[in-house]
């Protein structure tokens, strides 16, 4: 049976880490929203169920069979093992989730940038305090946690071609999505900073070149990021560094 993931259409926001780890694993889903007929009406029917025991706060949230996990980093250290994507060691899946918690933070910041006082106000209604906050994250946020990543990466003990362990896992791949946003968002800071971190580069260079995720990128399951989604280009922010 193929897992259903739920997230809005036309975005690729938080859904796309959970998308990037099913695509390299060749997993058979369905993104729900995206089907003719279904769109996301079908997720606001389990989202408001009154019936359904189990209901998700907001998406992305995923369905297999009857288990619905909602949250990315919850979604990812489910499907983590059934992927191939996760350490066999119990340990070290835990260590692979605390750094996808980490971007989960990040992500959030991210996100805050533009939206800074209210999620149900517009970008233009916060302009001031979104260049405000943007240049905050720019000088100090993103150098924290990139540098984090950076040193977790090259202190591996296996070696710095992936955040754990010696073989590809989740987290990589969601690396790879924070800096192809960061890139999108803000790519003259990210020009001006990008030598800073070789190790992250290279392994958003290998995750880029996997047969799978390449594939991925080039077809048009892969959205565009746009002006809707948790990373969002505003020249006038990207100055705000």
């Amino acid at each position: 049976m193929a897992y259903e993931l739920y997230y809005w259409d036309g975005i690729q926001g938080r859904g796309e880490f959970v998308r990037l780890a099913l695509e390299e694993a060749g997993a058979d889903y369905i993104d729900i929203t995206r089907q003719p007929g279904r769109g996301t009406g079908a997720m606001f029917d389990i989202m408001e169920s009154e019936s359904e025991p189990h209901i998700p706060f907001a998406p992305p949230f995923l369905k297999d069979g009857d288990l619905i996990v909602p949250h990315v980093a919850n979604i990812l250290f489910y499907l983590g093992p059934k992927l191939g994507l996760a350490p066999k060691d119990e340990g070290l899946r835990h260590v692979v989730n605390g750094l996808q918690l980490t971007v989960t933070d990040f992500v959030a910041e991210a996100h805050d940038t533009h939206h800074p006082i209210d999620m149900s106000l517009y970008y233009e209604d916060q302009k001031p305090e979104a260049k405000a906050r943007s240049a905050a994250f720019i000088r100090d946020r993103i150098p924290k946690f990139l540098g984090y990543f950076e040193r977790v990466l090259r202190q591996n003990p296996k070696g710095a071609n992936h955040m754990v362990g010696d073989a590809l896992t989740y987290v990589d791949l969601s690396l790879f999505q924070v800096i192809a946003g960061l890139t999108y968002a803000f790519p003259k800071a990210m020009t001006n900073s990008k030598a800073e971190y070789p190790a992250l580069l290279a392994l958003y260079d290998a995750v880029a070149k996997r047969p799978n995720i390449a594939r991925y990128l080039a077809s048009n399951r892969r959205l565009a990021f746009n002006e809707e989604g948790i990373f969002r280009h505003y020249p006038e922010l990207d100055g705000a560094g």
